[in-house]
């Protein structure tokens, strides 16, 4: 299946019906009154998170969504029934955005939390409600409005506590498969990871964390080089980033420039998102000796510190029950912070709101090089639901990788 983060979509709510004119015409009833009903209310459009769904895919094959229409009021006082509202299940973890204002309308992170985006029109009313002791037969009525109809923009970002980032080939997808159920692909070459992948990583029976793994990041990616910057978004919600260094890198690069360089990609692509708490994992440590690593990690912290430096390595199995056991207890500790000091919540409350709108105004920048150049982005993907020249376009056998325990 393929892993979509970002789709467009139409939504249109419900015309409200039309009040009725009508007259009662009873036996025996010398002068009967107005009886004209109201309207129904016009049905609503909604979305719903569902923890079930892990990607847009679905808007790809279905862009539209129109709730029912109200119907119209009837005779003897009878009201009309209101149109249906229908639900639009989305993916935890999905934003909003109006694309004729850039408006955020909403962000869907709890599973059942629902956002009205497109709302029914209002009832018209019926002759009867017009009646009054100086108008015992009116003969006016109103017509039910208009629903809201929008175009709206809908971008994934994964729900994780912790995020997984390094250059290709940094021993990410090795990691999380170690230490959690996820069974990403691994392989000797770079570029193995194309989409994002979840695992729950398990501590105890009542101590778990979520991990995150995106593709690799390399020089340029926040101005659209690479994989990477496509899925940066993922690692907006996280707590923490775990940051993979590989201590021997096949092209002989500087560990420590390397390093470097990712974090000035991440600070390129949001200033607010390097104020994350960043940890440093020298990967692959199984392949110095002991004097070297010792070297490294000394210059790693040099270079780096306010930065906790770790040694791993997972196909060795070397410190990583470590290094979960102090991301948990690090996310426990954050948790309980923010319940009880109220300056802490605020601050991680307005840190999350400036990477939410960093990656807002990233992803509208990217967005608006692709219109003005002739490579096919999410853009001509969305058109492409509507546009059948564009049907032969793919963007290749992606699987996304979610695993829940």
């Amino acid at each position: 299946m393929q892993f979509i983060d970002e789709a467009s979509i139409r939504v249109q709510a419900g015309k409200g019906g039309n009040g009725c004119l009508s007259f009662r015409r009873e036996k025996y009833v010398e002068r009967g009154g107005p009886d004209g009903g109201n309207g129904g209310d016009g049905g609503s459009v909604y979305l719903l998170a569902d923890e079930a769904l892990n990607t847009l895919i679905d808007f790809r094959y279905q862009p539209a969504y129109q709730a029912r229409n109200g119907h119209g009021g009837g005779s003897r006082n009878k009201t009309g029934a209101g149109g249906e509202d229908i639900l639009v299940k989305v993916p935890l973890g999905t934003t909003v955005v109006d694309e004729e204002t850039q408006e955020v309308l909403g962000d869907l992170s709890k599973a059942g939390q629902r956002l009205l985006v497109a709302e029914g029109g209002s009832r018209g009313l019926g002759n009867a409600t017009f009646k009054s002791s100086t108008n015992r037969a009116p003969r006016k009525t109103t017509p039910g409005q208009l629903g809201d109809i929008r175009r709206l923009r809908l971008q994934l970002k994964l729900l994780a506590d912790v995020g997984l980032l390094g250059l290709p080939n940094a021993g990410k997808s090795t990691l999380i498969g170690q230490v959690s159920a996820a069974n990403p692909k691994v392989a000797d070459y770079p570029f193995t990871t194309l989409a994002p992948s979840l695992g729950v990583v398990r501590i105890a029976a009542d101590a778990s964390f979520v991990m995150a793994d995106i593709p690799g990041l390399i020089v340029g990616a926040a101005q659209g080089a690479g994989l990477g910057a496509q899925f940066l978004r993922h690692l907006s919600r996280t707590k923490v980033l775990l940051h993979l260094v590989d201590v021997a890198p096949e092209d002989q690069s500087d560990p420590v420039d390397n390093a470097l360089a990712i974090e000035q990609e991440l600070a390129e692509y949001s200033e607010a998102l390097i104020e994350r708490p960043i940890w440093l994992a020298l990967s692959k440590v199984d392949q110095l000796d002991e004097m070297a690593l010792q070297e490294l990690r000394q210059e790693m912290a040099e270079t780096f510190p306010d930065r906790p430096v770790y040694s791993v390595s997972a196909l060795g199995d070397i410190g990583l029950d470590e290094l979960k056991n102090d991301l948990m207890q690090f996310l426990n500790e954050q948790r309980l912070q923010a319940q009880e000091d109220p300056e802490a919540a605020e601050y991680l409350q307005q840190l999350e709101r400036r990477i939410s709108d960093d990656v807002f105004t990233h992803s509208e920048r990217m967005r608006q090089r692709r219109r003005l150049g002739d490579e096919p982005g999410d853009d001509e993907l969305d058109a492409g639901l509507m546009d059948d020249e564009l049907d032969d376009w793919q963007e290749g056998d992606t699987e996304v990788i979610y695993v829940r325990e």
